[in-house]
């Protein structure tokens, strides 16, 4: 699908979709716990789809009653399963300790980029934990079932592996310690996975450089609430410092949500004549599409910093987002781990690839505010992976946005 967009400045409220990453976490947590649990909110998109039917397969029965989410936990874990995690890195990467932990014999398939995305610290550790990776290719292959101990894992490739280990260990029965052997990146992200376990009963021990889960601990069942994504806020928090005046109306400004710093930085350039401000990204990794457009309208040059992980995303999105804000006439210059983005004016316009990235088509049509030509995104319909009623909101703040 291919959106045109007439230039237009956004405004009105919105209300902000559920948070993605919690609705990952609360699913599993829920799925892992003994009973049923109501889970309120829960995003509706490609990527929880994903999740749900991964947990589905592995004994949880997950059905859907009204706007609600109802979790009968594993009791008996399936034996063997076939798992298509679609495009979903989150689903992938926790989904792979679980099933082990379970001792599920797993097929765990995937689209797009996603058999391209490194699930090292699982390949490492497994055959030390009484797991075999019978094939290390996607389609992955798992036999047998996890240990405890301990686990070394890197911080520095993703915090997914982080929670990953901890969503599973609680189903070990064993003392279980996560010992970091680089610097923690996107330590938020680390700090929800606790959150939510300890909401569903289980207490992570969190240290600078470990995390622990004690033998013993279990899920509890509950009502859950997802609280809005602070990353798809970004979106609109971004529309209104470059020109909108749109007003996300369901945050949690308490959140954990790393991504809620995006409201700090917008403050600042406000408060002090949109000077342009550098940014490390490094617990960040999700906002640095929507920054750098963000940055493209402030008055200097801007450094975003430590985003070298982006090259293994969806796409390359240090990468797609340099070209395309590129054509439509930005001033940006791409490093192996960084961006440096020149303040300009305005934007020309023009038409725009997507590289099949949720983030990158929604980064593009808000950029499309300050262009003085219509902008032509193609593959928009990307943005069913975790946004699926963008355009539909877009077009409601004011936006035109025409399918082509």
């Amino acid at each position: 699908m291919d959106i045109k967009i007439t230039p237009a400045a956004l405004s009105g409220k919105i209300t902000v979709p559920p948070s993605k990453s919690i609705s990952h976490r609360a699913l599993i947590c829920a799925a892992l716990a003994d009973g049923e649990s109501v889970l309120h909110n829960i995003l509706d998109c490609e990527d929880t789809y994903a999740t749900i039917d991964a947990l589905n397969a592995l004994g949880a029965q997950i059905t859907q009653r009204g706007d609600d989410i109802i979790v009968r936990g594993i009791t008996k874990p399936a034996a063997e399963a076939d798992i298509n995690c679609r495009e979903s890195g989150s689903t992938l990467r926790f989904i792979i300790p679980i099933a082990a932990a379970l001792g599920t014999n797993t097929t765990f398939r995937g689209s797009a980029n996603l058999p391209n995305r490194p699930i090292t610290p699982y390949l490492e550790e497994f055959p030390k934990h009484g797991v075999k990776f019978v094939s290390e290719k996607m389609p992955y292959i798992i036999d047998g079932k996890l240990t405890g101990g301990e686990f070394p894992v890197t911080g520095d490739i993703s915090s997914q592996f982080i929670t990953g280990y901890m969503l599973s260990l609680p189903l070990i029965g064993d003392d279980c310690r996560i010992a970091l052997t680089s610097e923690l990146q996107s330590r938020p992200y680390a700090s929800l996975t606790a959150d939510v376990m300890n909401t569903f009963g289980v207490n992570v021990e969190t240290g600078d450089d470990d995390f622990t889960v004690k033998a013993g601990s279990r899920y509890i069942p509950r009502e859950y609430t997802v609280e809005a994504d602070m990353s798809q806020a970004a979106f609109f928090v971004v529309a209104n410092a470059i020109g909108g005046n749109t007003e996300p109306v369901n945050l949690n400004y308490e959140s954990l949500q790393g991504d809620r710093i995006i409201i700090d930085y917008t403050k600042w350039l406000k408060e002090n004549g949109n000077k342009a401000i550098d940014i490390c990204a490094d617990n960040i990794p999700d906002l640095v599409p929507i920054l750098t457009v963000l940055a493209c309208f402030t008055e200097g040059t801007t450094h975003i910093t430590d985003c070298g992980r982006l090259r293994i995303k969806e796409c390359d999105r240090l990468a797609a987002i340099t070209a395309e804000l590129n054509r439509l006439g930005a001033n940006i210059e791409e490093g192996p781990d960084f961006l440096t983005i020149h303040g300009i004016k305005e934007l020309h316009g023009g038409i725009c690839e997507t590289y099949n990235d949720h983030r990158i088509a929604m980064s593009l049509a808000i950029a499309s505010q300050r262009c003085t030509e219509p902008v032509i995104i193609r593959g928009a319909e990307c943005v069913s992976k975790s946004y699926p009623g963008f355009f539909n909101d877009f077009v409601k703040l004011g936006g035109k946005a025409d399918v082509i």
